[in-house]
This record gives structure tokens, sequence and C-alpha cells, in this order.
């Protein structure tokens, strides 16, 4: 490989390997040649090697795998949310319990011509502190929490988490560690109607926890989506928080000019 001005032996190694990787040549989940062939290919030390990977691990390009192995990071189907109608009452009414879970995120999942799938758990905690305010809640006060992993064809693409105010949810399907659904929603059903939602979005990189139950490889950044629903006096009810790897979903938004 001949020497590219102003590059360390390292930035060229990665260099060369990130325009096989864009070209197609090397293709998402092939793993990389091996340290003692790229010393072979390139004349560098295995140090050199190690670092021109390394860079481009750090890119989010390559990712490690079993063992010392390192591989073409794979590349996600996106998922396009329509935050629009997305949870919208007309939705609701053509709920179906095991088919829709509930928010519609399955339906919507299934529309598409993929297997969506949930792990569901539910506890009684304190909220977070910005659900907490979002529920305007006092210090201390208790929720009901639904915390869901969703699956997309067996693959870990997104975490939801519900969060309810005790005495609103208690006794109802809420409480199950399941699916549930209800023509016009759960909470509808039971005559909690939410008459709005408020939307906050920031994009950050996700924690520890967030990053081992997605499977994310390194430098994968995640939007965080705060809904909170309210009812036609302006009591909260609800407050949803996703969390979105950037390297698998779209946002989409219809507003209107009037």
């Amino acid at each position: 490989m001949a020497a590219r001005r102003g590059m360390t032996k390292a930035q060229e190694i990665a260099y060369d390997l990130r325009e096989q990787i864009q070209s197609g040549r090397l293709t998402p989940g092939e793993a990389l040649p091996s340290e003692a062939r790229m010393m072979s290919q390139y004349g560098y030390s295995r140090e050199t090697v190690r670092a021109g990977v390394r860079m481009l691990i750090e890119e989010g390009l390559v990712v490690t795998g079993q063992g010392q192995g390192k591989y073409v990071r794979e590349d996600y189907p996106p998922v396009v949310w329509n935050w629009t109608t997305l949870e919208s009452r007309s939705r609701h009414a053509n709920a179906v319990e095991g088919r829709t879970a509930g928010d519609q995120w399955a339906s919507v999942i299934e529309e598409d011509g993929s297997a969506p799938r949930q792990e569901i758990t539910v506890s009684i905690v304190v909220p977070p502190p910005h659900v907490g305010e979002r529920l305007e809640l006092q210090e201390g006060s208790l929720v009901v929490a639904r915390k869901r992993v969703r699956f997309i064809d067996n693959r870990p693409y997104a975490l939801a988490d519900s969060y309810f105010p005790q005495e609103l949810v208690a006794g109802t399907p809420l409480m199950e560690p399941r699916d549930v659904a209800a023509p016009g929603g759960i909470l509808a059903s039971v005559g909690l109607v939410q008459a709005k939602y408020v939307d906050e979005i920031s994009v950050r990189m996700p924690t520890h926890q967030e990053a081992e139950l997605l499977g994310l490889p390194s430098a994968t950044p995640v939007a965080e989506h705060t809904r909170t629903g309210y009812d036609a006096d302006d009591r909260p009810l609800r407050c949803m928080v996703t969390i979105l790897p950037g390297d698998r979903h779209k946002i989409l938004y219809e507003v209107s000019t009037d």
C-alpha cells in the first residue's frame, strides 16, 4: 500500500479498510483479514495494524466478535416511526390484543412485513427525576413502570419504558407483564383518555445498560424520545421514554402549517 501524504501508518491502514467497507469489498458481518495477514500485506507491525483497526472500531465501522475476531458492522434495516399517527385514537380503535401490543408498535412492524417481539417487565418504583417532573409527582411518589425491550426479527431495536401514577392504573391490565390492548387504548378503557401528547427528543450516547440491552457497537448514538400524555384537564396520565439507536431508526413527523 503506497503511503498517503500526511497520514500515519495506522491511519493508512484505517483508510484502506474503510474504503473496502464503503465500496462493498468487505461486506457487513464479514471478518477482517487476520492481523498476521494485514502485517504481511501492509508491511507494518502488529501494534500498528491494531491501531488502524481500533480507529474503525471507534468510528463504529468495525465491531469485536467472540474471541479476538473483528467484523464489519452489520446493517440494520431502518424502522420509520411516524409519530404523527402512532398512538392516535383512530389507530387504537382497531387494536386487537396479542397483535398490537397496546401502543400499536407491533402492528406497525407487522404491516412492514417483519416479526415484532417484546420482553416486558412490570414493577412499582420511584420514577427517574425527569419522569417524575413530567408526571408532576411529589418526590418519593410511586409509579407503575412497564419496561419493554423491543425486537424485530429477533434483533433488539428499541427500549420503551412507560410510567403511570400508581393510583391511576392499580388493578388495570397495565399491571400485567404481557402485551395488552383494548379498543381506544388501555387508559381510555378505564376512563383515562389522553387528549394530547407533548414530545421531547434528545440525542446522546447510550448508557452502559442501554448498550448491553440493545447490543450496540461502539460509537452508536441514541435518540431519547419522551412522550407525556395529558387528559383534557392537562393532568399527566403517562410518560413513555423510548430509546432508539441511531443506526436503525428514522423519525417522521407531519406538521400542519395552519
